[in-house]
């Protein structure tokens, strides 16, 4: 018997929760889109009716604990257009206080410092692509700029004692870290010339400093930095996979990390003895995806955000002594029976050089491996990034198109994270297209396959994720029986020109620059859309500062002119995500329509 059907506005009604954080009177703040959009709202306790702490119609992006006072920072944009302006919420009496005031820059979080009377932010104030150092007491309006940048994308990994430390990213895998006092303003180099990645960056024991960071390795592992001569010693390693996430109380030692195992999350506790770490009992967590680790004010307890494909994103805790959790909220489903969710398999195909990409394979209910139930349409649903990477998450539109009969097929093609950092590198700029050839293998795979409709394969992909739906429809036009492209790049050369101007470089970096514009156009779809034969639906924000709506505009009139079937769905009022629950709900409904009348 085959279970009953939903809308996708159903799907799309299912709460998450995520980006806990523990205050000083240990209540637990998050944000959860239960009203249609992400707001912050607070727990006491387990199992308890949470408390709605703002009520707007934009976006909450952050909440964060002050380590001293019942008080929360917390971050909110305009229609999706990144521009964050920050809020300070007394949990208490329920005050709320404006920290900035100015609509037209970037305010990047930074942090608190450690005794919670001033905090820290990066801000594109002073020029449009350069981000800046400022400090701000708790109480006033005004910051101090402490520290000019140099140009392109500047960030606050941390606030201790010896003062705090900045990441300048020059590409996905390229970081320098500093050490600003910010009194003085004075600040020093502690990353070598090494091309590396670090992250979540802590002060430790003897103020030394503690990163995830893949420096000296391709997978990423816990490594102390000594401030003093910036020598890298590793302290955990990720066992050939990578460490993603890691927290460490300052008091206790006691941390908590987590390792990516073929895209499913391995949690671990221990406390740090000298240049070891002797475990703790091991938390008792559902297989899934965590993310948001945090320690409590007294070290004692975990809280983090986990999600599964049967299972949205949810607060969960574990005490670090016996490893017990708690599950602090849970959305549901809106009744939708979670026996009708599905697990994904993890498969491994051969591309054109050899090699196995991975990818995550789902076939809908009551359809069998071998073809005796007859065949189906599938989705290949590629990622964005393109350092990103498809997880075993919960995905709520995945879940519809699965009950409407489509497989779903997930790849991380070369280029994504979760694999390595040579890996990652496998795309850059002149390898470009080797990550499309790996789509290409992908449908081969999918040909081979007895359930498969070859037919009826749609090309599927956000941000990144839509250039290569738009890169495989133009390399390989006859595989496709329909495409869908959310705000994907369709000329790289107009895309690194209109894109924010911080991130330019950034991105050069991984694409190519604008002084070579003969590889811009070899690898941009705009140049080929004559190739262009399958229906296209493209969305967009008109507010996206990473790939401006002209991506969407240009592609959709070549393809228009050529008279082959586009629809677009472009919103007013959103970025490069779409954030309202009323937008993303009018957007699928489109989606599906548009499958159901070409597929």
């Amino acid at each position: 018997m085959s279970s009953p059907r939903y809308s996708v506005a159903r799907y799309l009604s299912i709460d998450s929760a995520e980006s806990p954080t523990i205050s000083v009177d240990g209540e637990i703040v998050y944000l959860t889109d239960t009203t249609g959009t992400p707001q912050v709202w607070s727990l006491d306790a387990p199992n308890t009716y949470p408390t709605r702490l703002t009520a707007y119609d934009e976006r909450v992006s952050f909440v964060s604990a002050s380590p001293s006072r019942p008080e929360v920072i917390f971050g909110m944009d305009e229609g999706s257009n990144e521009h964050d302006q920050l809020f300070r919420y007394n949990l208490r009496d329920g005050t709320e206080t404006p920290l900035t005031d100015d609509p037209g820059s970037i305010h990047l979080w930074g942090g608190w410092s450690p005794d919670g009377d001033q905090f820290a932010f990066t801000a594109n104030r002073r020029e449009r692509d350069t981000f800046d150092v400022y400090v701000q007491t708790r109480d006033e309006l005004e910051p101090t700029l402490v520290h000019e940048g140099t140009g392109g994308f500047l960030g606050i990994e941390t606030w201790g004692e010896p003062g705090i430390v900045l990441s300048k990213a020059h590409a996905s895998f390229d970081y320098d870290l500093f050490l600003l006092d910010p009194e003085t303003g004075d600040h020093r180099r502690l990353s070598d010339d090494t091309e590396t990645r670090y992250g979540n960056v802590q002060f430790g024991p003897d103020d030394g400093l503690y990163c995830v960071t893949n420096y000296g390795s391709d997978t990423a592992d816990i490594v102390r930095i000594d401030l003093d001569d910036g020598t890298h010693e590793t302290i955990q390693s990720g066992d050939n996979w990578n460490v993603e996430g890691f927290t460490l109380h300052v008091g206790t030692d006691r941390i908590v990390w987590s390792r990516n195992v073929d895209g499913y999350s391995d949690v671990q506790a221990g406390t740090l003895v000298g240049d070891d770490i002797e475990s703790l009992a091991e938390p008792d967590l559902p297989e899934g995806v965590v993310y948001d680790l945090g320690l409590g004010p007294d070290g004692e307890q975990c809280v983090l955000s986990l999600s599964r494909s049967d299972d949205p994103r949810s607060v969960v805790t574990f005490d670090l002594g016996t490893g017990d959790s708690e599950r602090w909220t849970n959305s549901g489903t809106l009744g939708i029976p979670r026996e009708s969710l599905f697990e994904p398999e993890t498969i491994r195909y051969e591309t054109f050089d050899g090699r196995e990409i991975p990818a995550y394979w789902t076939l809908p209910e009551n359809v069998e491996s071998d073809g005796s139930s007859g065949t189906v349409p599938v989705i290949v649903d590629i990622h964005g990034g393109p350092e990103h990477q498809r997880r075993p998450w919960f995905y709520p539109t995945k879940q519809y198109f699965l009950q409407q009969g489509y497989a779903i097929f997930e790849p991380n093609v070369r280029g994504s994270s979760g694999y390595g950092t040579e890996y990652t590198h496998l795309d850059d700029v002149e390898k470009r297209m080797d990550s499309v050839a790996d789509i290409e293998s992908a449908v081969e795979w999918l040909h081979d396959h007895e359930a498969v409709d070859s037919t009826r394969i749609v090309a599927y992909g956000r941000s990144y994720g839509g250039f290569m739906v738009l890169a495989a429809i133009t390399e390989y036009p006859d595989l496709w029986a329909a495409a869908v492209d959310f705000v994907g790049i369709a000329d790289f050369e107009t895309f690194l020109e209109n894109t924010g101007e911080w991130r330019r470089s950034h991105r050069a970096r991984e694409y190519g620059s604008l002084d070579d514009p003969e590889h811009l156009e070899s690898i941009s779809p705009i140049h080929k859309v004559d190739r262009i034969a399958c229906p296209l639906f493209i969305q967009h924000g008109a507010n996206d500062p990473r790939v401006p709506v002209g991506e969407a505009e240009q592609i959709a009139e070549k393809v228009r002119d050529r008279g082959v079937p586009v629809e677009t769905c472009i919103f007013e009022d959103e970025g490069h995500h779409t954030t309202s629950r009323e937008n993303l709900i009018e957007e699928f409904e489109r989606i599906a329509e548009f499958l159901d009348e070409h597929v």
